[in-house]
């Protein structure tokens, strides 16, 4: 089973976009709902260095904060999705 975590903000569209793949592929994952304020995001900047979300946590394949939800999406079918080998 991954070891995936995801912090995300309630009606952020680029999250739900992220929820949407991991729900279709059937994953598992811990959600973070971090606050709307971006000050006031102090955990997701210290895993990915900045404070916008999506940010995904895989801590099976060594990703320690990738952000942007396209490229979540496009990472979370390779490597569980389709495109696994």
């Amino acid at each position: 089973m991954a070891n995936l975590e995801l912090y995300e903000l309630e009606g952020c569209p680029y999250c739900a976009k992220v929820v949407t793949k991991l729900d279709e592929l059937g994953l598992d994952y811990e959600s973070h709902m971090v606050p709307r304020s971006h000050s006031e995001r102090t955990e997701v900047k210290d895993v990915s260095g900045q404070t916008g979300v999506p940010v995904l946590v895989d801590n099976d394949n060594g990703i320690e904060g990738m952000p942007e939800s396209d490229d979540i999406v496009e990472y979370l079918e390779e490597t569980y999705g389709g495109g696994a080998a």
